[in-house]
């Protein structure tokens, strides 16, 4: 465990920022941005922006106009500035380089930056002077800013820093006096907005708003691994107004913010969780210091050392917070103010937050197409059961779908249960199966076909890949908002030679899942590609996975983001099973899982996170799983991987990276840790590419 440096002591004389937050209320079209209306999540039904193409240069391209503003006191009039909208009266560059990102976030003309690749700071800490009148924005889950971050200093305003990983300028000291690398820096700057951002394992403060900073909004944004998190204050003066909601602080130590000398600090619906059993642990939650008055509002708090602090010179009101598993100092008192004069927001119930801010918090793929001179228009095909759509079964939709479309058609499907199967083939890309219900769980397509079930046409079995459910053959698929089932009925079927049953099979590049339930028991989920010689891509975000044995499969690149792996017991009541089981070619990727958790009503120490799957006993694979930064149950085994077919596991790829929970373990033989530096290559980025998973 870490020494703990509480450093309640002292103002804050080096930077930390407060931020005010809310919910987006538009979307960066350039950057493929949607967001939603409901807690930030971006979304097909969100409301599109005019924008007209021209160009930028060798290294920045697709310029459009855009339009982008922001809630909480950065939405307010003041100082001559009216709200907070970045770089939309500009130009929108793309950037893949240092050099470009720096040319144009220093120019003295609005912008709307997009980074599309990850960015190496050069030195290590940089921290980029930004000009006013700038939007930065991440292109879906590509934009990464590696070693350094961002600088706003005196007078610098109008500037939103979005959807955006800042990471890993940490420089190996974890009470860092010495190298001051914030992700994100403010001194005397106003109205600013940072928003859906994964910031961590940062050398000082991932945010630091100093000297009188104001009319700032930070919202939605994921805060972790981290000593000095988010400081607000380095000044004597009580004139600043922030509004900081819908944060997750994950194992940070100190500073969650620490808020000094702030006129109106409005701080509601953030997640602050000190998981139990690791070498972080927080000394305080919410800090109130100096003159601050603080309205506390239906906030979470898990497992914190004082959640809640107060100077005597403080204020703090709080109203429907929740604690769970807390200790320590939980404090109000004092008198504040009514957010509602300023701004107006709603909250979320504080039970809800947790589920809500881990779903939504961090950068979001992109579910908008991209607005240029040449952007296609999206068609719409109803299905309901009861007659009321175009169609009354998934299938006849696809069928309609033109052959060889050239963009998107979303295949709304009204709730209840379609037992069928769906093939979407090879020549019908850009296809989405969407529900069409309020939760993800009322529309349901379901089959029970296994690999041992005979064809109706007496011409054999269905194998393995026959027996999907849905079967998406061709690329850039997408589905949303429902459940793929496979129900077979091993119990019933005991005589059947051949239980593997996939609810969904992928075989083809860039599938998008978001927001789903595949479900199933063996082999449920299948990630395959359309040949050996040919990739494939797939990102599941937001969802669950249902299986007992090898329920994640195939030779696909993919990545399991945000989402729950659910692990079942076996048709005769018992608890064995393997979540994953990759058949990755050697010079691919295999599974990426990730900020998830995997647990299930079943046996402690019964579930292997993966085997090695040489398919067709191929010794020229290099099957590759990789578990990072999520949360195992009991369930998972102390060793967690295990030979398949004759092949050595450790012979192939498979290793863990800073998971927690009862189920997580210590770096040995038989459980591999990446590095740090090892796990810098193995992000959510280096898998997909240059691909923006829903543009």
């Amino acid at each position: 465990m870490r020494a703990i440096n509480d450093e309640r002591g002292a103002r804050h004389r080096r930077r930390r920022l407060n931020l005010t937050i809310g919910i987006p209320v538009a979307l960066t079209a350039a950057a493929g941005l949607t967001y939603g209306t409901a807690f930030g999540i971006f979304g097909e039904g969100a409301r599109p922006l005019a924008a007209a193409a021209s160009s930028a240069g060798a290294s920045a391209a697709d310029v459009t106009d855009v339009t982008d503003v922001a809630d909480g006191f950065a939405s307010v009039n003041a100082l001559g500035q009216n709200g907070t909208y970045g770089g939309r009266d500009g130009k929108t560059v793309t950037v893949r380089t240092l050099a470009d990102l720096e040319k144009y976030a220093t120019a003295s003309d609005p912008y709307v930056i997009v980074v599309a690749a990850t960015i190496t700071m050069d030195p290590k800490g940089k921290e980029i002077k930004v000009a006013s009148d700038k939007t930065i924005v991440g292109s879906g889950t590509s934009g990464q800013i590696v070693g350094g971050g961002f600088f706003l200093g005196q007078g610098v305003h109008n500037v939103i820093i979005r959807n955006l990983t800042i990471r890993d300028s940490y420089a190996g000291t974890w009470n860092d006096k010495e190298h001051d690398f914030d992700a994100v820096q403010m001194d005397g700057a106003h109205h600013v907005w940072i928003d859906h951002n994964d910031l961590r394992h940062m050398a000082d403060g991932l945010i630091d708003s100093r000297k009188d900073t104001t009319y700032l909004t930070v919202s939605w944004n994921k805060l972790s691994d981290n000593n000095k998190t988010f400081g607000i204050g380095w000044t004597e003066n009580t004139t600043a107004d922030i509004t900081i909601h819908h944060n997750w602080f994950r194992e940070t130590e100190q500073r969650n913010p620490s808020t000094d000398n702030v006129a109106h600090a409005h701080l509601y619906n953030n997640y602050l969780q000190d998981v139990a059993g690791t070498d972080i642990t927080s000394s305080y939650g919410n800090y109130s210091r100096g003159n601050t008055k603080m309205v506390l509002e239906n906030s979470y708090f898990e497992g914190l050392k004082n959640p809640v602090t107060k100077d005597s010179s403080a204020s703090i009101v709080q109203r429907g917070n929740v604690f769970v598993g807390t200790s320590g100092r939980n404090e109000s008192g004092g008198t504040a103010f009514d957010p509602k004069s300023f701004y107006d927001y709603t909250l979320d119930k504080g039970s809800d937050v947790p589920s809500k801010v881990k779903s939504g918090a961090g950068p979001r793929p992109s579910t908008a197409t991209t607005a240029t001179a040449s952007a296609t228009t999206t068609a719409t095909l109803t299905v309901a059961k009861d007659g009321s759509g175009q169609y009354k079964t998934v299938q006849a939709a696809v069928n309609a779908v033109p052959a060889n479309n050239s963009s998107r058609v979303i295949v709304s499907i009204a709730p209840g249960t379609y037992r069928e199967t769906v093939k979407i083939p090879s020549n019908k890309p850009h296809v989405t199966l969407q529900g069409s219900g309020s939760s993800r769980k009322d529309t349901v397509i379901v089959y029970d076909n296994a690999a041992g079930t005979p064809k109706p046409d007496g011409s054999g079995t269905y194998g393995t890949s026959g027996s999907a459910t849905v079967a998406a053959e061709a690329d850039d698929f997408q589905a949303r908002n429902l459940t793929l089932s496979n129900d077979f009925d091993e119990k019933a079927n005991q005589n059947l030679a051949g239980h593997q049953a996939v609810a969904l099979r992928t075989a083809a590049d860039k599938a998008f899942l978001d927001s789903v339930i595949v479900e199933g028991d063996q082999d449920t989920l299948l990630l395959d590609t359309a040949a050996k010689d040919k990739p494939g891509r797939a990102y599941i975000k937001n969802s669950n996975v249902v299986g007992n044995t090898d329920f994640v499969f195939g030779r696909a690149t993919a990545v399991v983001d945000q989402s729950v792996i659910t692990l079942k017991k076996r048709w005769d009541g018992t608890s064995q099973g393997y979540v994953t089981a990759p058949s990755t070619a050697a010079d691919r990727k295999g599974f990426l899982i990730t900020n998830t958790t995997v647990n299930g009503d079943v046996s402690a120490r019964s579930f292997y996170l993966g085997r090695n799957w040489h398919a067709g006993g191929d010794a020229a694979l290099d099957p590759q799983t990789t578990v990072r930064d999520s949360t195992l149950s009991a369930a998972v085994k102390t060793t967690p991987w295990v030979d398949m077919g004759g092949f050595p596991w450790k012979d192939d790829r498979f290793a863990e990276y800073k998971n927690t929970g009862a189920g997580s373990g210590t770096a040995s033989a038989d459980r591999p840790q990446l590095t740090d530096a090892q796990a810098a290559n193995q992000e959510i980025g280096d898998w997909l590419g240059n691909w923006t998973p829903g543009s």
